[in-house]
């Protein structure tokens, strides 16, 4: 994206609460950067810095704290002894479907008969369903065990309760003012227990459970700990930092084959998994399969032991994930097309369309936050059905779930927390539900406008950047939620090269520079920038520093977040053809200056583009930009049309054409020898045939067939000789007159001008001019 630096804020790091012996240990233990991000996290003492970045089992809390713990293992272990069935009924996400996994492992290691079930959103919905229950309760299953999912499913755990089958809920979403009358409910926010960490996720609480009932922790778990808890976008501080930060040393070396076979199938190196490997790759497969239909080859991958099925199963994973990118793609366009014609005041976007596909709204929500940097619903319309059904994602600075809670009159249902939730509501009340999750907004933040700043850590000079530097800060991951990774701000630097690069070109790449020295960046998604950023750009920049390998050798890569482009930008396509670029722009204004190439190029211009035809200055003088993007398609007879017409303009990028079909400055301006050498034949022969005979004539005359229209041209004017039905004789009476003062002879003076600033200069030349124009007052 490209913003405005008012809205990057970089943090003072804050020294106020550091003693000076403190400080003195803390300078020589680490370097200023490294000090500064860890104050930044409320680490100020080389104490506190070891324990955050080596977190041990003493940050994981005792099982028995959560409410309803220990009734819960009293009841499975009496399931398990009377060998009565227990079914895990998760959830089709990668945190339900680890969640899923632990407790089937956990309950299959005491020697529990355990089998599952994942809801399938489409038939199912979330959470638990009544039919379901009454299902699964008629085919054996004795006790019903919930994970990621259960504090909103009162009815079904009703029914159950009703056939005599108890419901253990294990859950980490919003707690609703009343809860369902299940026999335990283990939620870390329950208000009858006071758990030191709140924010574990799904697989968090069932990973505690696993715990209670096995007598210690499994370690060996922990993989699946760590892939659901960053899935599920948690804050990744206390507890939940200890569990992935071991989780990623155990995936790692993991030897659950159907990771390994998923490793494989992504062409990911296993040895070198961290947070982004399963932000980025492992979850995104694990989410496409629930997302597109049945989730429960998803937990048959995470648990089996047998090889062939987990090749299988993997590479079924990874098509389902192809397929779920090319959805997610088209439906995103569509999201974002909408989103052009919405009130752009609005803080709150709902977008609803027809045949949208549900299992993909919440990636499509989430594209469009990080595209507007507001919170978005994404609603498909079912008209058979009478009701939308679909996700949104939020910001920081707007909750989410609460917003939903404060218009529920308006839904059939909903769930979810503070960033992201689920939704379903009549049709008819889509409109009155926008009306209030705006007004909600508007009455908790004070303010319509919702987009975040852009927090920066720090503002670095590229000399600042090293390997050891990058090294250093790193070891305060895993980065997430709450403990964002690095960002800095790198400002009036330049660039050096440019490229689109991907297979459909839509992501950035650029070599910045600052006083020689460089620092290559990586844009993905941001494609589309290559066409803002002139060769001789001053940028400002905001991005998180890695380290890129590449055949043994490691360099530092800014992973571009924003970009500001200083000043107007010029992207020079003067060619002897018009490139195909100018007609791919949208919302440009496109200006001619001849009237031929107007009326040939109109249909080119794209339906957001806005003609201008400008042959006077009066037309310059009155010409107003309706976009940010200026193309000038071809050359104007004289500098002054287009020196007014940038004057009264402030465009940020102007694409420069100039396309020229007959060319005043290779043919240059004629001598006085030319024009006496004409002259002298047209006075001594009769009747010439002006129309159809100069390119014999001008071979005659050893003179360019243009030149000699033009010389035509000027004698004409200055009466030097008539000309009628194309036939040209010497004029009778001829008076004395300069030929340097005839329209023709300056309007060609003009022309040679404009060529020669605006197509035969170099592109700093050109550059110098348009911007000096730009800087007049009009």
């Amino acid at each position: 994206m490209s913003t405005t630096k008012d809205k990057w804020k970089v943090i003072k790091t804050q020294y106020d609460n550091v003693n000076e012996i403190e400080k003195k240990e803390l300078e020589s233990k680490y370097t200023p950067l490294f000090i500064s991000l860890c104050l930044q996290r409320g680490l100020d003492s080389v104490e506190k810095i070891q324990n955050f970045i080596n977190p041990n089992d003493s940050w994981i809390h005792d099982p028995y704290l959560l409410n309803d713990m220990e009734k819960a293992v009293t009841r499975i272990m009496e399931a398990i002894e009377k060998g009565q069935l227990i079914t895990v009924y998760g959830d089709y996400d990668a945190d339900g479907i680890t969640s899923t996994a632990v407790l089937k492992e956990a309950i299959e290691m005491i020697g529990g008969e355990v089998n599952y079930y994942i809801p399938n959103r489409f038939t199912d919905g979330y959470g638990p369903n009544t039919v379901v229950f009454e299902k699964l309760i008629s085919e054996g299953t004795e006790l019903i065990l919930t994970c990621d999912n259960g504090v909103s499913g009162h009815e079904a755990i009703s029914k159950a309760n009703e056939l005599g089958v108890d419901v253990v809920v294990t859950d980490h979403h919003e707690l609703q003012s009343t809860l369902p009358d299940a026999y335990a409910i283990i939620h870390p926010k329950h208000p009858n227990a006071d758990y030191p960490f709140k924010d574990l996720a799904g697989v968090g609480v069932a990973f505690k459970l696993a715990t209670a009932l096995l007598g210690e922790i499994p370690l060996e778990m922990l993989d699946l700990v760590a892939i659901g808890t960053i899935a599920d976008l948690v804050s990744l501080t206390g507890e939940n930092r200890a569990l992935v930060k071991q989780g990623l040393a155990i995936l790692k070396e993991s030897q659950r084959i159907g990771l390994m076979a998923l490793f494989k199938i992504a062409s990911i190196k296993q040895s070198e998994a961290d947070e982004e490997t399963i932000g980025f790759t492992l979850a995104p497969r694990l989410n496409a399969v629930g997302r597109l239909g049945d989730a429960g080859p998803a937990v048959e991958l995470l648990t089996t032991f047998d090889e062939e099925e987990a090749l299988r199963l993997s590479e079924m994973i990874n098509k389902k994930n192809s397929e779920r990118q090319l959805i997610v793609a088209e439906i995103t366009a569509e999201a974002l097309e909408m989103v052009e014609y919405e009130d752009p005041d609005q803080g709150v976007y709902v977008l609803a369309k027809e045949g949208w596909h549900e299992g993909v709204l919440g990636i499509v929500a989430s594209k469009v936050v990080s595209k507007t940097g507001k919170p978005a619903i994404i609603l498909n319309i079912d008209q058979e059905k009478g009701y939308a059904k679909g996700s949104g994602r939020s910001t920081p600075v707007y909750h989410l779930y609460n917003g939903l809670q404060d218009t529920d009159h308006l839904l059939t249902k909903f769930g979810g927390h503070h960033m992201a939730a689920g939704l379903t509501l009549p049709i008819d009340n889509i409109a009155s539900i926008k009306i209030e999750l705006n007004a909600f907004l508007q009455q908790k933040q004070g303010s319509m406008l919702l987009e975040e700043s852009h927090v920066v850590d720090k503002k670095l000079h590229i000399a600042d950047v090293e390997l050891s530097s990058i090294e250093e800060f790193q070891k305060l991951a895993p980065f997430g939620t709450d403990n964002p990774k690095p960002v800095f701000l790198f400002e009036k630097v330049h660039v050096q090269e440019i490229k689109r690069i991907g297979s459909e070109k839509t992501h950035l790449k650029l070599q910045l520079i600052e006083e020689n020295e460089t620092l290559d960046a990586i844009g993905f998604h941001l494609g589309a920038m290559a066409e803002k950023i002139g060769a001789k750009a001053e940028l400002s920049v905001v991005g998180k520093l890695n380290i890129n390998e590449w055949n043994g050798l490691r360099k530092p890569q800014l992973m571009l977040d924003d970009i500001v482009v200083k000043g107007t930008q010029l992207f020079d396509l003067r060619s002897t053809n018009i490139s195909s670029t100018i007609w791919q722009l949208p919302e440009a204004d496109y200006i001619f200056f001849n009237e031929k190439n107007v009326r040939k190029y109109q249909e080119d211009i794209p339906r957001t583009g806005y003609t201008h035809f400008i042959t006077e200055l009066k037309d310059s003088e009155h010409f107003e930009m309706k976009t940010d993007k200026l193309v000038l398609v071809d050359c104007p007879d004289d500098l002054e049309l287009l020196s007014k017409l940038l004057q009264g303009s402030k465009p940020t990028s102007i694409y420069a054409s100039f396309f020229n079909q007959e060319s005043a400055y290779l043919d240059g301006i004629p001598s006085r020898i030319q024009f006496s050498h004409v002259f002298k034949y047209i006075a001594s022969h009769k009747d010439i045939d002006a129309r159809h005979k100069t390119k014999l004539l001008s071979g005659h005359l050893k003179i360019k067939e243009n030149m000699l229209i033009f010389i035509i041209n000027v004698f004409f004017e200055a009466g030097f000789v008539t000309i009628q039905d194309g036939i040209m004789n010497i004029a009778s009476n001829i008076e004395k007159k300069e030929l340097t003062d005839t329209k023709v002879y300056k309007k060609r003076l003009g022309k040679f001008a404009a060529e020669e600033i605006l197509i035969y200069s170099r592109f700093t030349e050109l550059e110098e001019w348009i911007k000096l124009q730009i800087k007049k007052e009009s």
